[in-house]
């Protein structure tokens, strides 16, 4: 994990040299500053988790840097010093956001009491952050089909070590996810999990990216830039796409793998790191190797635990599972307009071929949430939803509302059950789950001739 400091913020020498002495002597990495510009350099260059700062500094207010620390460092927690403790600079403290204050002559005991009440709350934090976190991805990970359960069970056992992993599986899989569950099922769970689209960034850019720069390394290196996988280092990065990696980056990255070295452009210092690489690709890489796409050292280094995620198309008995979750998250949004699906219409939308995967039939569901005419989708809505009818009916609305595109396919959808029922008004009304007497409504509505119709 990475290491994590205390600073000491206070203009008297004596007193930070007494309280860096104290908190070292608790096991805990100190930092001292004499000045607002020392305290922000020591948390921008270090991970800070805590300040003392004195409320009087020369020529400082330390009640206006506590507050301006709170508003650009939330995490970081803030203890006051002060040589004249009264209950209304207590308040006005907790107001701005001081987790406590203490008073001098410092105590050793109270300041190390303090230290540990905030190490003691930022666990709980840590804790019901990871939990939360956890119990998200996982809810998110939908399927009760024999392989999603295998796959939820193989990343349980996976996420115990820190082997290398490939995830392969198409468009639209889901295979983000699983990396983030291997992550969190991980001992690097509470460290970062870091992310990069090999496809998404240029590949003059990509070498900046993963191993950072130094100033003036290149045009517009103004500063220092650290890569991802110093970021990611005691946490996990996730290489997304690897089979899109351009050849001589392939070479630079098994070097990393092989030794955990790397230098930063422009640098000279040699950088380690301790990462675990989780990457995924939509492509056979054994077929690059073969066409000269993907080195294969590096597919031997990388491919130590493959998992593979079987299209949508290859586990429709989840679609209703999915069908049903996106729905509830529509609804926790207060964006649920439908109610129910025909039986009918499920079994379209589960024989349909999903070339676009799970990402594609949530961009279905919200379309249908959107534009379906009536509480119940039917059938024949879904059919022309999927056949691409809605573009060319919305083209020819271009200047209409919301209001004027839903009445058109609640016309259409009406006439086409009353074909279906043979204009049974009944059987209609029924297979629309509304009142007879509203059909009657909506057909005059629309203008919908009533001759000929049966009861």
């Amino acid at each position: 994990m990475e290491k994590q400091y205390i600073v000491v913020c206070d203009d008297e020498y004596d007193i930070r040299k007494l309280m860096k002495e104290i908190i070292e002597d608790e096991g805990y990495s100190v930092i001292t500053a004499a000045n607002e510009d020392e305290l922000l350099t020591a948390i921008k260059m270090h991970s800070v988790f805590l300040v003392f700062l004195d409320i009087i500094l020369e020529n400082e207010n330390g009640m206006d840097i506590l507050a301006r620390l709170k508003k650009d460092y939330p995490d970081i927690e803030v203890i006051i010093i002060t040589g004249h403790g009264t209950i209304d600079l207590a308040v006005k403290a907790t107001k701005l956001g001081a987790f406590d204050f203490i008073t001098k002559p410092l105590k050793i005991d109270y300041i190390s009491q303090s230290i540990k009440k905030i190490m003691y709350v930022n666990s709980l934090k840590n804790e019901n952050k990871m939990l939360k976190q956890k119990t998200f991805i996982q809810d998110e990970f939908i399927g009760e089909s024999d392989e999603i359960k295998k796959i939820k069970d193989l990343v349980k056992v996976v996420g115990q070590s820190d082997s290398k992993v490939v995830i392969y599986g198409e468009n639209g899989t889901g295979k983000e996810l699983v990396a983030r569950l291997i992550h969190i099922n991980s001992h690097r769970a509470n460290n970062r999990f870091v992310e990069l689209n090999c496809a998404a960034i240029p590949a003059t850019l990509i070498e900046s990216e993963l191993f950072g720069y130094e100033k003036g390394a290149f045009t517009n290196a103004f500063s220092q830039k650290k890569g991802l996988f110093e970021l990611a280092s005691t946490g996990t990065i996730f290489l997304d796409e690897i089979g899109d990696m351009p050849l001589e980056m392939q070479a630079k990255l098994l070097r990393v793998i092989q030794d955990g070295k790397f230098t930063r452009i422009g640098g000279v210092e040699t950088i380690t790191v301790d990462v675990r690489i989780i990457a995924a690709t939509n492509k056979n890489l054994e077929e690059e190797i073969t066409k000269g796409n993907f080195r294969e050292d590096l597919y031997y280094r990388l491919n130590v635990i493959p998992i593979y995620i079987p299209p949508l198309r290859k586990r429709k008995e989840d679609i209703p599972l999915l069908i049903e979750y996106f729905l509830s998250k529509l609804k926790n949004n207060n964006e649920l307009r439908i109610k129910s699906f025909d039986p009918d219409a499920l079994e379209v939308l589960k024989s349909f071929p999903w070339p676009g995967n799970i990402r594609q039939l949530k961009n279905i569901i919200d379309r249908i949430n959107i534009l379906n005419p009536s509480d119940v989708v039917t059938r024949e809505f879904v059919s022309s939803i999927l056949e691409g009818k809605t573009q060319i009916d919305i083209d020819s609305y271009n200047e209409a509302d919301l209001k004027s595109l839903r009445e058109s396919y609640e016309k259409e959808i009406i006439m086409s059950r009353l074909k279906k029922f043979n204009f049974n008004i009944t059987k209609t009304a029924q297979s629309l789950d509304i009142e007879r007497t509203n059909l009657y409504k909506k057909l005059k509505r629309y203008g919908i001739q009533l001759n000929g119709l049966e009861e």
